[in-house]
């Protein structure tokens, strides 16, 4: 595995499942890393003190602007620099259309959209404008299988995915004449809080059928490939989507 050392890493929602995976990760790997929650201060603590010495807690709410320009100011602030940002917050609501209102109905997909698209939105703007002045920088967002076959009980789900992958592409055409490299990482379900009560329930078993390997991924298994992609050497990736689905779901 790469080498991180002398690197800073930002990685949002790093509380558990995969933003804590990726964090730890990277901790072992000589990075100084800054671990962003947004409620859970408890666990985000908890990963903190897994990752070890000399790493940063921060807190920010990804929905709003002004709390994603103050996390990226203490980053900075107090780490001196950032090389790495890994967009991995992000929502997970059902709301099926015939289940629902039209007051909730718009309630989850203002939700859904301000944390799950325009917050790394904002994040990477911020984060791409210091990365230009330090003379480049990756960014590695994580998507879903879900951008691609779609989501029929979290639609709004879904279409931040996709969007999310859109605005990948668009960064790393924009980004790439900085030495700022972007890309996507598109798991299917993985072990983590946030599809527990699926994955023990009576789908729980469906899902796992769906890869040929029986299973779901482990957090593990998606930050391995977050660091393969933060590392030097992928550079001619950048704009790419590497699915992470265990054969779940294959896209032409």
């Amino acid at each position: 595995m790469p080498d991180f050392s002398n690197k800073v890493v930002l990685v949002t929602g790093s509380s558990r499942g995969i933003g804590r995976a990726t964090a730890l990760r990277f901790a072992e790997r000589g990075a100084r890393v800054a671990i962003h929650y947004h409620r859970n201060r408890d666990a985000a603590e908890q990963t903190l003190k897994a990752a070890g010495e000399n790493h940063l807690l921060v807190q920010a709410d990804m929905g709003s602007a002004e709390s994603v320009h103050k996390l990226v100011e203490r980053v900075l602030d107090q780490m001196g620099k950032l090389d790495v940002l890994v967009n991995n917050a992000g929502v997970h609501t059902l709301h099926p259309i015939p289940d629902v209102d039209y007051e909730t109905w718009q309630d989850e997909w203002q939700k859904t959209i301000s944390a799950n698209l325009i917050g790394p939105a904002n994040l990477s703007f911020l984060v791409a404008k210091h990365m230009m002045k330090q003379g480049g920088g990756r960014i590695v967002n994580i998507s879903s299988r879900g951008a691609f076959r779609g989501e029929p009980e979290a639609l709004a789900y879904g279409a931040s995915k996709a969007g999310l992958n859109s605005m990948s592409q668009s960064m790393a055409k924009a980004l790439a004449p900085h030495n700022i490299f972007v890309y996507v990482v598109a798991p299917g379900f993985v072990e983590t809080d946030m599809v527990s009560d699926i994955l023990s329930g009576s789908r729980g078993d469906e899902i796992r059928k769906q890869s040929p390997l029986g299973r779901v991924a482990k957090p593990e298994e998606v930050a391995h490939t977050v660091l393969f992609l933060a590392s030097e050497g992928s550079e001619f990736l950048t704009g790419c989507i590497v699915d992470v689905n265990g054969a779940s779901y294959l896209r032409t």
